[in-house]
């Protein structure tokens, strides 16, 4: 297998975390093969080993166009690398919660520019779950061809990479008393957007208040935020969405009474191709800022939104 760039940034975050001061630990979930070579998909875990730990957990990478959001992730655990070592408060901070990670689900997707994995399949399409209610065609998830972008996969089968996302969540989140998953997109519309489930459902998503809450809490923090907080379902449905899925796990086995509450980050990117029409012309020119000022000021427009998630699931009995 030929390293390729982002494959190789995760390499040099692990280095700088191993002297993090906290316990750390970076895995091989599974690899993926393609074309005759393999693609690690690697797993993060970092703080606390109560599994009962408040725990937040970042996600990416998971549509292969969209390299932003590993970049984002990765860049943000640099930061937490170095403020571990030189600053005392933010390292008890670490080690009094659960940081977990996979910044990129999708190796092969990402290693040659598309949107699903090497199947042709779809992640965020894959899971056992229908939604109900007006959706769209071809868009909201169909079976027809691996060819047509949002192919959902064979009924009934996981891909790979689905597979370790849910092991991975069930093994490090669903023991936690209180944890947050958050899944960094783009490639939708021109306003950041933060998501909380269902995107199967319209208006039936049960801690609405808790969603609510949080909203409350980053308005008081940040009055000038520029996310739109809301449902995933007030903006389209989806069949098969892997959190909606992961969600369902847990909140309906009465053997995990802590709470779990998954989101997406969607950011704004077609406001990326108004600023630069010609990206179109690229292969990602939908899904990454593509100028080197631009990828620059999205990287430090979403650091905070990374960091208040890491400050709110370590307090968020207080807020």
């Amino acid at each position: 297998m030929k390293a390729f760039p982002e494959l190789l940034l995760i390499e040099k975050i692990t280095r700088k975390l191993d002297k993090l001061g906290v316990d750390f630990e970076r895995s091989v979930l599974t690899e993926v093969e393609y074309k005759g070579s393999k693609y690690p998909i690697h797993g993060f875990v970092m703080g606390s080993k109560d599994p009962k730990a408040p725990t937040i957990g970042i996600f990416g990478g998971v549509h292969g166009l969209e390299k932003i959001g590993t970049h984002i992730i990765l860049n943000y655990m640099r930061s937490l690398a170095y403020r571990g070592t030189v600053n005392s408060f933010f390292r008890e901070t670490l080690q009094s919660m659960r940081f977990v990670s996979i910044p990129m689900l999708n190796p092969v997707g990402v290693r040659f520019n598309k949107r699903g994995n090497g199947n042709g399949v779809d992640l965020m399409r894959n899971s056992p779950t229908v939604a109900t209610g007006k959706t769209i065609p071809i868009g909201s998830g169909h079976r027809i061809s691996p060819k047509i972008w949002y192919y959902q996969g064979k009924e009934g089968v996981l891909e790979q990479e689905s597979k370790a996302l849910i092991d991975f969540v069930s093994e490090h989140m669903f023991a936690s008393e209180f944890s947050m998953a958050l899944d960094v997109h783009s490639g939708f519309g021109s306003r950041d957007r933060l998501w909380y489930p269902y995107s199967k459902v319209r208006n039936a998503f049960p801690l609405e208040g808790e969603a609510t809450n949080f909203k409350r809490a980053m308005k008081l923090t940040n009055p000038f935020h520029t996310y739109q907080v809301e449902a995933q379902g007030d903006s389209y449905l989806i069949h098969g969405d892997l959190w909606d899925h992961l969600f369902d796990m847990q909140y309906e086995n009465p053997e995990h009474t802590g709470m779990f509450m998954p989101w997406t980050l969607e950011m704004g990117s077609w406001s990326w191709v108004k600023k630069n029409p010609f990206q179109l012309f690229a292969a990602n020119g939908l899904f990454h800022p593509i100028k080197p000022h631009r990828i620059k000021r999205t990287m430090r427009r979403h650091w905070w939104l990374l960091d208040f998630y890491v400050n709110f699931v370590a307090n968020h009995g207080k807020f």
